[in-house]
C-alpha cells in the first residue's frame, strides 16, 4: 500500500502521458514495514530532496485499491517493491505490483525489487508466506472467473518482479546499511532536477531544505499564499526563479509573471510590469481602472504563478490589480512573495513561510573556492588564512562570491592583509557588519578609479532600476571618467562597456532585465550608498522614487552629488548652497516648472545637470555660474521655451535636447568650441543659422532627425528682419572629428556641388525625403528609450525620382 507526501513533479508533462508528481512511489505491507524500513526510508528520501509517495492512511479490508493510488504510480519517475512476509496477502499491494510493472513495461519506469526477510524464489514460486496468501486468495475468489483471472495476474506479477535484479536484506549486515544503499541508488538514478545547480545557480544543503519546502507548497492546493523570507544577499530570488521554472516545466503553471516591488512599491509601474508579462496593454489612466483591468486578466487565466520580489511592507494587492487568496485558488494560482522580513509574511497572510539560511561554514568554503578559481591545500598558511577570509563572509552567498572574486588572483600578502581587515572591522549593526565589509573589501579591490567611481554612480540611481549605459557613460565624462588626453566619446563608451563588464565579473553589478542596461542589487546598493558616505570627495545625497514635494532638509553643502530622480519634487530651494556639489540629478520630477533666479550660487563646481522630464519653461539666469559644467540633460522638457542662457556655458561637452519642440537652432551654440555631442532628435527646429555648426570644430556625434532637411536655403528673420541663410551640409562635412550622424535632407538642393571630403562618418543615419513627417527618428525600441543607435543607413523617399535626389556624386 502507498501513502502521498503531495510533494514536487520533477519530470516534464507531455500531452499523451499524466505529469509526473514524484520521484518515488513506495509500495510495501504496512503491519510488515510501516514502523520500520518505511519509516527510515522515506526521511531519508526527504533529506535527500526525493519526493517519495507513500500511504499512512490505512486500508479498510475488503475495499478495492484507490484510483488516487493507481494515479501516483503512473505520475512516479522510479518503483519501489518492499517485498515484506505478508506483502502478498494484501490485495491493494498485489494491484499496485501489477500497475507498477505495467507501467515499467509501458513508459520504462524503473522498479527496484526490495526482498525484506523473504527468499527471492519464494516470491518468484509463491512459496512459503506467499503460497499460504494465494491459497486464501483462490478460496475466496473460487466462484467467480474474473477473480481467478486477477489471482493469475498477481502470481505472474510476482514471478516477473523477483526476476528483476533487487536487493536483498540478508546479504546486508543491518537494515540500515540496507537503508543506505536503496537511497544512494536511487538518488543517483532520480536525482530531482529543481534540486540541481545550473548556470550561476548553486544548490547547497541551505538551499536544498528552502527548496523543498517552497515545492511542497507549490504542490499543496491549499496554499495558495508563500512568503519566502532571508538575509539580504541570501539568494531568494534566484532559487525561488530556479524552482519556479522547474514548476512551470513539469506543469504546475501555465503563466509565472514577476515583478519587483523594492521599498518605495511604484503601483503603475508594478501594475505595467504584470500586464506585459501577461501580454495585456493598460490604456486606464487611474490605477483604480488598471487595477480592475488586471484583475479581470488574471481571474480568466487559469494556473498563473506571481512573483512579487523584494517587499519591504503590507502591500494591497487589490490596488494592484492581484485577485484575493479566494479568487486565486478558485483559478488555481498561486502568489509567491520574497522578502527580508519574516513579519512581512505574517502581515500579508502567508499561508507558507519558508526561510531560506546562510549557508554553512563547509557549503560556504565550496563556494567560496569555486568562485575564486584557485585550489588552496590543507595545512598550509594560505589554506588557513583563506579560510579565515571566507567564514568572515559569514555564509552569505553574496559576499563570498564578491570576496572570492576580488581575491582570486592575489598573493598570498594580500590575502593576509584582507583577512586582517575584515577581522579587525566593526561596525555598530551585526546583521549588516559582515557584509558590508566583505563587499567594501571587494570595492578596495577594483583596479583603477574609473571602476570605482563607476561603482559609486550606480548607486545613485532608483533601487531595481535598469541604468543605461550611456547615462552611466555620460555621467562619467562629465565628471572626468573614461577618458584620456586625445579620448573621444567613443572610446569613453567602450571603456565604460568593459568597467561594467569588470564589475559584473566582480559581482559587484548584475545584467539589466533590458538591452544596454545594467542593474545594482539592492544590497550591494546599500554597500555603495554607505561607502559613499564615507569616502572623502564622494559624500553623496540619494533620495529617488520618494514622494518628497519640498527640497530635502538634509542636503548640506558637503555634498557631492545629489540624485533626487522620480521623487515628486515640485520647488526648488532659492539657494543651492553646495559648493563641491560634481553631479545633480532632478530628472522626471515633473512638477518642477521654474527654476529659481539664484538657485546656483558661487563657488561652484557642478560637471553634470539632469532636467529631464521636467516642466521647466526656461534656463535661470544662475546658469551663467555653471562655468565648468560639462555634461546638460534637458531631454523631453516640453515646455521649453528659452535657452538664451545656454551661450554662458562655454565648457559644455554634451547636450542633450530630445523632444523639446524648439524650432530655432540656437546661434548662440557658436560659442561651444569645446561641445562634443549634440542632439536636438524629435525637437521642430525648422532654422540652423549658417556658420554655426561649422563653428564646432571638437563636435563628434550630431544628432538631429527632426524637421530640418533644408540645408543651405534661405529663411525669412535674419538680421534686422531681412532674409537668412541655413547651414549649408558641407559645414558637417567640413568637421574633422565628426563620426556619428544623424540627420535629415529634404533634397538634391540641398548637397553641396563639390563632393571633395572623406567624412569619418563611423556610424550615420540619414534621411533624404521631401516630407517633414518623414524626418523624425526612425529606430525606436520597444524596450527602452535608447537615445543612440550606432548603424550606417541611408534612407530614401520612394516617392521621389532617382534624378530629384542628385546622388551620382555620391
Amino acid at each position: 500500500m502507498a501513502l502521498s507526501s503531495q510533494t514536487a513533479s520533477t519530470s516534464l508533462p507531455s500531452s499523451s502521458a499524466p505529469r509526473l508528481k514524484h520521484d518515488v512511489f513506495l509500495s510495501f505491507r504496512g503491519e510488515d514495514t510501516r514502523k520500520g524500513i518505511v519509516s527510515y526510508l522515506y526521511h531519508e528520501f526527504q533529506n535527500r530532496g526525493i519526493q517519495t509517495f507513500i500511504d499512512d492512511q490505512g486500508l479498510q479490508r475488503g475495499m478495492p485499491i484507490s484510483p488516487s493510488l493507481l494515479a501516483a504510480i503512473e505520475e512516479s519517475r522510479y518503483a519501489i517493491v518492499l517485498l515484506s512476509p505478508n506483502y502478498a496477502s494484501s490485495t491493494w499491494c498485489l494491484d499496485e505490483l501489477a500497475k507498477i510493472l505495467q507501467c515499467s513495461e509501458a513508459k520504462k519506469t524503473p522498479v527496484l525489487p526490495i526482498f525484506y526477510y523473504v527468499d527471492p524464489s519464494d516470491v518468484r514460486n509463491q512459496r512459503g508466506s506467499f503460497a499460504e496468501a494465494f491459497t486464501k486468495h483462490e478460496e475466496k475468489f473460487r466462484q467467480g472467473n474474473d477473480n481467478i483471472e486477477k489471482v493469475k495476474k498477481w502470481r505472474a506479477a510476482l514471478t516477473k518482479v523477483a526476476n528483476i535484479l533487487g536487493l536483498d536484506l540478508h546479504k546486508y549486515g543491518s537494515e540500515r546499511e540496507l537503508v543506505q544503499c536503496i537511497v544512494e541508488l536511487v538518488c543517483g538514478n532520480v536525482r530531482p532536477i529543481f534540486m540541481t545547480s545550473s548556470g550561476d545557480f548553486e544548490a547547497f544543503e541551505a538551499t536544498r531544505q528552502a527548496m523543498i519546502e517552497l515545492m511542497k507548497a507549490l504542490q499543496n492546493d491549499e496554499i495558495t499564499a508563500i512568503g519566502v523570507y532571508g538575509m539580504g544577499g541570501v539568494g531568494k530570488t534566484t532559487m525561488v526563479k530556479h524552482v519556479v521554472t522547474q514548476a512551470q516545466e513539469n506543469g504546475l503553471f501555465h503563466h509565472v509573471i514577476m515583478v519587483v516591488v523594492s521599498q518605495k512599491p511604484d503601483l503603475k509601474r508594478i501594475q505595467g510590469a504584470l500586464a506585459d508579462l501577461l501580454g495585456l496593454k493598460l490604456e486606464e489612466e487611474s490605477e483604480i481602472g488598471r487595477a480592475n483591468r488586471l484583475q479581470k486578466e488574471i481571474l480568466r487565466r487559469n494556473k498563473i504563478c506571481i512573483i512579487l520580489d523584494d517587499i519591504w511592507d503590507r502591500i494591497d494587492f487589490s490596488s494592484i490589480g492581484i485577485p484575493s487568496y479566494n479568487e486565486l485558488q478558485r483559478c488555481n494560482s498561486k502568489v509567491l512573495l520574497t522578502t527580508r522580513r519574516v513579519n512581512v509574511c505574517h502581515t500579508m497572510e502567508s499561508q507558507a513561510n519558508i526561510h531560506l539560511s546562510i549557508l554553512s561554514e563547509e557549503d560556504a568554503w565550496n563556494l567560496f573556492v569555486k568562485k575564486a578559481r584557485k585550489s588552496f591545500e590543507k595545512s598550509t598558511n594560505f589554506y588557513d588564512v583563506a579560510r579565515k577570509v571566507a567564514r568572515e563572509c559569514a555564509g552569505l552567498p553574496i559576499a563570498l562570491i564578491a570576496v572570492a572574486r576580488a581575491l582570486g588572483d592575489k598573493d598570498f600578502e594580500e590575502w593576509k592583509e584582507a583577512a586582517r581587515r575584515l577581522e579587525m572591522s566593526q561596525r555598530a549593526n551585526l546583521d549588516q557588519k559582515d557584509v558590508f565589509n566583505c563587499i567594501k573589501l571587494s570595492y578596495d579591490y577594483l583596479d583603477g578609479n574609473d571602476a570605482k567611481s563607476c561603482f559609486l554612480l550606480c548607486c545613485l540611481f532608483p533601487e531595481d532600476y535598469d541604468i543605461q549605459l550611456e547615462d552611466l557613460m555620460i555621467y562619467g565624462f562629465g565628471k572626468g571618467l573614461f577618458r584620456d588626453v586625445n579620448s573621444t566619446l567613443e572610446n569613453a563608451r567602450v571603456v565604460a562597456n568593459s568597467v561594467t563588464k569588470y564589475l559584473k565579473a566582480s559581482c559587484l553589478l548584475l545584467d539589466g532585465t533590458k538591452d544596454g542596461c545594467v542593474r545594482m542589487h539592492d544590497v550591494i546598493r546599500d554597500v555603495a550608498m554607505s561607502i559613499a558616505l564615507s569616502v572623502d570627495g564622494l559624500v553623496s545625497l540619494v533620495k529617488t522614487r520618494c514622494d518628497l514635494k519640498d527640497w530635502p532638509t538634509d542636503a548640506h553643502d558637503g555634498y557631492s552629488a545629489i540624485s533626487l530622480m522620480e521623487s515628486n519634487i515640485c520647488r526648488l530651494p532659492n539657494k543651492l548652497v553646495c559648493p563641491k556639489l560634481q553631479i545633480l540629478l532632478l530628472q522626471r520630477n515633473a512638477d518642477i516648472r521654474k527654476i529659481p533666479k539664484t538657485f546656483f550660487q558661487k563657488p561652484n563646481d557642478l560637471r553634470v545637470l539632469d532636467l529631464r522630464g521636467t516642466k521647466i519653461s526656461s534656463l535661470s539666469p544662475s546658469f551663467n555660474l555653471l562655468t565648468r559644467l560639462q555634461a546638460l540633460h534637458l531631454d523631453n522638457c516640453w515646455s521649453m521655451i528659452d535657452i538664451s542662457m545656454l551661450r554662458k556655458l562655454k565648457n559644455l561637452e554634451i547636450l542633450s535636447m530630445r523632444n523639446c519642440h524648439i524650432e530655432k537652432f540656437p546661434k548662440e551654440m557658436e560659442i561651444f568650441t569645446n561641445l562634443r555631442m549634440l542632439d536636438l532628435t524629435g525637437n521642430c527646429v525648422k532654422t540652423v543659422p549658417s556658420q554655426v555648426l561649422s563653428r564646432l570644430h571638437r563636435l563628434e556625434e550630431l544628432y538631429m532627425q527632426c524637421n530640418f532637411g533644408d540645408w543651405g536655403s534661405k529663411f525669412e528673420g535674419g538680421l534686422c528682419c531681412s532674409v537668412g541663410k541655413n547651414a549649408d551640409f558641407d559645414e558637417l562635412t567640413g568637421l574633422s572629428r565628426l563620426n556619428n550622424v544623424e540627420v535629415s535632407i529634404s533634397g538634391v538642393e540641398c548637397f553641396p556641388q563639390n563632393v571633395e571630403f572623406d567624412p569619418n562618418w563611423v556610424n550615420f543615419d540619414i534621411c533624404i525625403s521631401q516630407h517633414e513627417s518623414a524626418r523624425g527618428p526612425r529606430i525606436p525600441s520597444p524596450q527602452i528609450d535608447f537615445p543612440h543607435h550606432h548603424s550606417r543607413a541611408l534612407t530614401l523617399n520612394t516617392t521621389m525620382k532617382p534624378y530629384q535626389i542628385g546622388l551620382s556624386m555620391w
